[in-house]
């Protein structure tokens, strides 16, 4: 916050008294710490929040809380708010002021908490509507405080003194705030809420907003560079804080289920262990923000960009990420089922140990994202692209992958129960050790992909291209193989057994060791295919198999069972 001094000041004390500060010394912040144990201030403290009967003004129930039976304030508000003005009007609090002032606050017998917090909260939202730099000349604590600071050769603006007044007040509040929470005894009865407490009338509150454009006057970033790092723990619910400027903030912890927080900018924000249920994001920009842990389910996060956020161990369970930027993410361990990802951008985002169960991700982009051990079980990820991802020992039964792109996929060790990979892309995807059982590949180009050790047990690999693919030690049991090419196919030791292979295309395949018992193998061409310590049925029928007489290592049985001798 930019601020004008005298190398020559005089420096006022709370309540009027004043001293002479060196040549060589400056008034500002580095002076304020001596008045924050000075006795003047602690007596002031202490005067606050005595009750007194008499002339007195009792604070309101139902917008200050829960107030025993008999404790009325004097009428003093107005010495109290002249006080507030002098002692916090010429410049921001800083963090460690704020941790020494709350603990002089908070072991001092003699102060009220309560009754401190009622009272300073009562100047904050008069504060808000802006009673005090509205008020006649004669009346105006703003200009009388920079009239006495002119006085003693400090240069500062009206709205600096009021701006610094009420957030240094709003700093204290959440700090009271943030300190009654970690109390039982006190949290029920010291409850803040920054932005006013939302009711039925309204379902958004925009006090906060208005403060933040209202500090943001002097210099954009005012608001988050003075009160920022304190709204950490703080009570959101409800907010509206549409295209506001909290770059670098910390809530971490805090409330701000259902806020409205579209278009804002939350740049490197701080939102670990936040709760965001509810909220709307949309088309905020949260890049490089920190959501470890942020409960963010049934959020509107539709077109926001969050590259490079954190999300690890998030709840973004049935959140709205409808073509979001989630390009070099962190989101693992995050809670991503039922989410909408639809055409979202997750490339190179670290999805480990993810759950995107019942996720729709129709045509997102998930190329080179890291998805091991990903849940994805009846995830929608038709078109989406997952060329260079890594899948392996990811769980995807059930889940849609129908014309996805899977070029160089990692799907190794991965479970594809009953998956539908129809029309996908696979060149150059590894399936090794995947489980493909009940798997449909209808119209899907294998050609050349690493199977090896691969289970399609009752897989529907109909008219699906294959040659050249690596089979090796696959369990394809009870598969349906109508039509299949597996020209030049590595199947050594695959087990094809009680499979269809009906009009299926084997000619140059690698078959030695495989076991074709029960296999139906009418129109099947086997021409060139090696044949070498082939297991067969004994009532297998040969009659409509063609190329027997060019295959090759064929077993001598085999040979006579078939008249080729």
């Amino acid at each position: 916050m930019p601020k004008t001094t005298s190398l020559e000041t005089e420096a006022v004390l709370p309540l009027g008294k004043s001293i002479k500060a060196d040549k060589s010394v400056k008034f500002a912040q580095d002076n304020l710490q001596e008045y924050l144990y000075s006795p003047t201030l602690q007596k002031s403290l202490e005067k606050w929040t005595i009750p007194v009967n008499g002339l007195t003004s009792k604070i309101d129930n139902q917008t200050s809380g829960i107030v025993a039976s008999g404790f009325c304030f004097k009428i003093c508000d107005r010495q109290m708010h002249e006080e507030i003005y002098e002692l916090l009007g010429n410049s921001a609090l800083k963090p460690e002021i704020v941790h020494q002032l709350i603990e002089l606050v908070v072991t001092n017998k003699k102060i009220r908490l309560e009754l401190l917090f009622w009272r300073l909260e009562d100047f904050y939202r008069r504060w808000c509507q802006g009673e005090f730099i509205d008020g006649t000349p004669d009346n105006n604590l703003p200009q009388k405080t920079r009239l006495k600071l002119a006085a003693e050769n400090i240069a500062i603006g009206l709205r600096q003194v009021d701006i610094y007044t009420g957030l240094n007040v709003l700093i204290l509040l959440l700090e009271l705030h943030r300190y009654a929470q970690e109390r039982d005894e006190l949290k029920q009865k010291i409850t803040f809420y920054p932005s006013a407490q939302p009711d039925t009338d309204n379902f958004f509150t925009s006090q906060l907003l208005r403060i933040i454009n209202y500090s943001d006057a002097l210099e954009i970033g005012n608001f988050s560079s003075i009160v920022g790092q304190f709204l950490k723990g703080g009570n959101f619910q409800n907010a509206y804080l549409g295209d506001a400027n909290l770059t670098g903030a910390d809530f971490s912890g805090a409330n701000l289920s259902f806020a409205y927080l579209g278009d804002a900018n939350l740049t490197g924000v701080n939102f670990s262990g936040a709760n965001l249920s509810g909220a709307n994001l949309g088309d905020a920009n949260l890049s490089g923000a920190n959501l470890s842990g942020a409960n963010l389910s049934r959020a509107d996060l539709s077109s926001t960009n969050l590259s490079g956020a954190n999300l690890s161990c998030a709840n973004l369970s049935r959140a709205d990420l409808n073509r979001a930027d989630l390009s070099s993410t962190n989101l693992s361990r995050a809670d991503v089922s039922h989410a909408d990802l639809n055409r979202a951008d997750l490339s190179s985002t670290n999805l480990s140990h993810a759950d995107l169960s019942n996720a729709i991700l129709f045509g997102a982009n998930l190329s080179e994202a890291n998805l091991r051990n990903t849940n994805l079980n009846h995830a929608d990820l038709c078109r989406a692209d997952l060329s260079g991802a890594d899948l392996s020992h990811a769980i995807l039964n059930g889940t849609n992958l129908s014309d996805t792109i899977l070029f160089s996929t990692n799907l190794s060790n991965a479970i594809l129960v009953a998956a539908d990979l129809s029309y996908a892309k696979l060149n150059g995807a590894k399936l090794n050790n995947a489980r493909l059982n009940g798997a449909m590949f209808l119209g899907a180009d294998l050609s050349g992909v690493d199977l090896s050790r691969v289970i399609l047990n009752e897989a529907d690999l109909s008219g699906v291209i294959l040659n050249e693919a690596d089979l090796s030690g696959a369990d394809l049991t009870d598969a349906i193989l109508f039509g299949t090419d597996f020209s030049y196919a590595n199947l050594n030791s695959a087990n094809l057994s009680g499979s269809n292979l009906s009009g299926a295309i084997l000619n140059g395949a690698d078959l030695s060791h495989s076991d074709l018992s029960y296999a139906i193998l009418g129109g099947a061409d086997l021409s060139d295919a090696n044949m070498e310590k082939m297991t067969w049925g004994k009532k297998q029928q040969w009659e409509d198999v063609r190329g027997l007489e060019t295959a090759v290592n064929m077993p001598p049985a085999l040979k006579e069972e078939l008249g080729l001798n």
